[in-house]
């Protein structure tokens, strides 16, 4: 009992000797981007709203919330980043272990049986054996952390465990913004097909228009020619956009990781317009500090911080020690007997005094901790932009959908008004042409704006870092 009471008395020591860090303190460096948003012509105005906002509060829009559903359950990458983290984690539970003793229990025994040959008158053979039980319980080379190394170690390992948490985090961030611009790019290709596919109509009617005229005499060959261009292209097109909208839905099948249903795809981007809601970006920049990737950025700076302690322990000492508790008896009745137990220590120490790497690699890990800063510095950097560039095409999005449904109006009246001035002799088939072509051009750049529109709340929504975790 004295003696097991001994070994937990010297792991106890070792354990209250481990005060001493190495490491420098660590200060969070400052965000080096303005304290708000910017504000001008491309801004709207700022308001108190509290940023960010769930996705499932963001999208209204059942058919894509399910298949954001189906993603986040299926997705390769989300899968294979989850793996990461528990592989970092497992790395950590490993690298902590070494912060404590390691108790080992061995048996072993030994038997040897001699025989002698056959000897006195009355024949009896004699032999004679040694049998030999041994049972230990021991510490195993446990290192006495004086100066910090393992802790430091075990905290940067700690927190490239966290940083890897904060990299599934913005993986899971981007793919939910990656699968709700893909599904709004599929219901803007299929908004093309089909102005391409009316497009081809109204041409076709033109054709057999100005062929039928030039047939009685009264049109001409050009007419008939130009009116075929503008066929050709909408059948251009439809090609086209019928090779888009089957890309398009196999980029969203990956995204899913499995066959999205035909009643789960977007009808046209009508749909989804008023079932999308717009994200606040609030009033500081400050916000970006909780941002996925920032955190992770910084939770890297902090493992590298704390390699700069690990590297200056490498200076000092290093004690270990070895204990072992046992019993020993040549007969196993008796093996756990007062007189049976016997206890050993070895400790050693070691320190460097010529010679090695300590040096280099002290430069080497302040070297990693100055380009971790940098890195930080940098992430949030590149969230700023992120957001001022989201906030400016919000601030003028609207505009420019307002001014695009006016032009696709007024070009519609102008196709019906040079159509009739074309049938009354008025106007030449040119007018007619350069109308239709107008028309044909203004109904895809308003698709081109709507889905401008739909595709930047996700965006800031992924820009402001928004929480996805309810």
């Amino acid at each position: 009992m004295k003696q097991s009471r001994f070994i937990l008395s010297v792991t106890a020591s070792a354990l209250l000797l481990s005060g001493c860090n190495m490491a420098p303190k660590y200060v969070q460096p400052p965000a080096p981007v303005a304290p708000k948003w910017p504000q001008g012509a491309a801004y709207d105005p700022a308001t108190a709203e509290e940023a960010g906002l769930p996705w499932r509060s963001m999208i209204a829009n059942q058919k894509l919330r399910t298949i954001i559903e189906r993603m986040l359950e299926n997705n390769r990458d989300l899968r294979a980043s989850l793996a990461n983290v528990q592989s970092a984690r497992a790395q950590y539970r490993a690298q902590r272990s070494n912060l404590f003793p390691s108790l080992t229990a061995d048996g072993s025994a030994s038997f040897t049986d001699r025989n002698s040959s056959v000897s006195g008158s009355n024949g009896s053979a004699s032999g004679s054996g040694n049998n030999r039980y041994d049972a230990n319980l021991g510490v195993s080379a446990f290192e006495i952390d004086l100066f910090g190394r393992l802790r430091n170690q075990t905290e940067a390992q700690f927190e490239s465990y966290l940083a890897t948490q904060s990299g599934m985090r913005a993986t899971r961030l981007s793919l939910i913004t990656e699968t709700a611009t893909a599904y709004a790019t599929l219901a803007a290709d299929k908004d093309l097909l089909r102005i391409a596919q009316d497009t081809e109509q109204s041409a076709a009617r033109s054709v057999r228009l100005n062929k039928e005229l030039l047939d009685s005499g009264l049109g001409a060959g050009a007419n008939v020619e130009s009116a075929r261009t503008i066929l050709a292209q909408a059948q251009s097109d439809i090609a086209n956009y019928t090779t888009q909208v089957a890309q398009d839905r196999n980029a969203l099948n990956l995204l899913v990781g499995s066959t999205v249903e035909e009643d789960l795809l977007p009808d046209s981007l009508a749909d989804l317009d008023s079932s999308i809601g717009i994200v606040p970006a609030g009033l500081s920049s400050q916000v970006l500090l909780q941002r996925p990737d920032v955190v992770e950025a910084e939770h890297s700076l902090k493992s590298a911080n704390a390699s700069i302690g690990a590297a200056r322990a490498a200076f000092f000492p290093t004690i270990s020690l070895t204990a072992t508790l046992g019993f020993a008896s040549s007969a196993l009745s008796s093996l756990f007997d007062s007189g049976s137990r016997f206890l050993t220590a070895s400790p050693s120490a070691s320190i460097p005094i010529i010679g090695g790497a300590q040096g280099a690699n002290v430069d080497y890990a302040k070297a990693r901790r100055d380009y971790a800063v940098a890195i930080y510095e940098q992430t949030i950097q590149q969230a700023f932009r992120d957001v001022a560039n989201a906030l400016a095409r919000r601030g003028t999005i609207t505009d420019q959908r307002n001014a695009q449904a006016r032009l696709v109006a007024a070009a519609q009246r102008s196709l019906a008004l040079s159509e009739q001035r074309y049938r009354a002799g008025i106007a030449g088939f040119i007018e007619t042409l350069t109308a239709q072509r107008t028309l044909y051009s203004a109904r895809q750049s308003q698709i081109a704006a709507e889905l401008t529109d739909i595709t930047n709340r996700f965006t800031l929504y992924s820009a402001i870092g928004s929480d996805d975790s309810i």
